[in-house]
């Protein structure tokens, strides 16, 4: 018996080994550390080899590029029956379902498919009682936007630190409503994110909802033509935090900002949280009714600013090292010098920078990182 086992688990620690040799054959040394040794395996049974990949980015690429190299290792290692199933790591787990990542199966000479999961609406959301009324199925969080992994810098200091009280004390703090404005791609939706997912993760709360303000305002249109207003407004006023994202684009649309304005007061009055975000201060909103900017102004508002070069080299490291590559620290520098303008150009960056590295079979060096930052820069 103990015999059996030790054979079972030597041939679970080789199967992806032996699929790695037969890889290593077929794509150059540079393609083969940037995007297979960062695949782990977490189990082998019935034939049926599970591997996790760092990211959803990671996991497309492998798709796009090395499907039949991976199908051919397979077939090679494992005969006519083996099978792959892929799953991302923990951090992206409430992107995903997670249902669809455990039956992904990949057969030789088919494609990978996977599965993210759709923004929820109305006719999911309100599918779902309990005897406290309804609660929402899927918060709208993402489960990788969360404290540890915004990077902190003189940039966002405030509001960072705004933002954790109020996660750590839900609608007890001054800071109510929280408003936290600034520039495209400077994190904000993270940060107003990590709120809550710090929030349900400590037990602080039992309910988030987070929306955009064009999403509530088509679920409110929604609503008015399918004669749904009861369970819309029951659905937000039993939130323990409303996270709504971009209230810029309530600007104009008087009627969602009349409903949102009610919404609004009556999470106010019982001291529930309210985190909003937008891309420029509250009393610079054009088209807003004046009660509810009154009410924005009513709590902290916070902005953040474009990082400065070493929040801009740490969030480098961090997404490069998510993504299972680890770049030297000058080519990171050389980035952060030149990338100034947001984080979103920062990490479209260095996702160029490992494309151009695998489609033209070339290390990742200065010189590389040079011609990457040329082109968008």
């Amino acid at each position: 018996m103990n015999s059996n086992t030790n054979s079972n688990e030597t041939v679970m620690s080789t199967v992806w080994q032996e699929c790695l040799k037969i890889i290593s054959h077929k794509v150059n040394s540079q393609s083969f550390k940037t995007w297979f040794e960062p695949i782990k395996q977490k189990k082998f049974e019935a034939s049926v080899l599970e591997l996790e990949v760092p990211s959803l980015f990671f996991y497309e690429w492998v798709e796009e590029h090395y499907a039949n190299i991976l199908n051919e290792a397979v077939l090679a290692v494992l005969g006519v029956n083996g099978k792959i199933s892929f799953t991302i790591n923990s951090e992206l787990e409430d992107s995903i379902k997670e249902d669809e990542i455990n039956n992904t199966q990949i057969l030789p000479n088919t494609n990978i498919k996977l599965s993210a999961t759709p923004t929820s609406g109305l006719s999911e959301v309100f599918s779902y009682k309990d005897d406290n009324g309804f609660k929402p199925i899927n918060s709208g969080l993402n489960q990788k936007n969360t404290f540890e992994n915004f990077i902190k810098g003189e940039s966002n200091q405030l509001a960072r630190a705004a933002a954790l009280a109020v996660a750590n004390n839900p609608g007890g703090t001054q800071f109510n409503p929280l408003v936290i404005y600034g520039d495209v791609g400077l994190g904000k939706t993270h940060l107003i994110q990590a709120i809550g997912n710090h929030a349900l993760s400590t037990g602080k709360v039992k309910r988030v909802g987070y929306v955009t303000s064009e999403i509530f305002t088509l679920e409110f249109v929604d609503a008015i033509q399918n004669d749904n207003m009861n369970q819309f407004s029951n659905y937000y006023r039993k939130m323990d935090i409303l996270i709504v994202d971009d209230i810029q684009f309530f600007t104009g649309r008087e009627k969602t900002q009349d409903h949102f304005f009610h919404t609004f007061n009556a999470l106010h009055q019982i001291g529930k949280q309210i985190v909003l975000s937008s891309d420029r201060p509250v009393k610079e909103l054009k088209g807003l009714n004046e009660r509810l900017i009154s009410r924005f102004q009513s709590g902290l508002t916070a902005d953040i600013q474009p990082p400065d070069l070493e929040t801009r080299t740490a969030i480098l490291k961090k997404k490069s090292l998510d993504n299972g590559i680890e770049l030297q620290q000058d080519i990171l520098e050389f980035i952060a010098l030149n990338v100034k303008s947001n984080i979103r150009e920062l990490e479209g960056c260095l996702i160029s920078l490992l494309a151009h590295s695998s489609i033209q079979s070339r290390e990742i060096d200065l010189n590389l990182a040079k011609e990457v930052v040329r082109s968008i820069v």
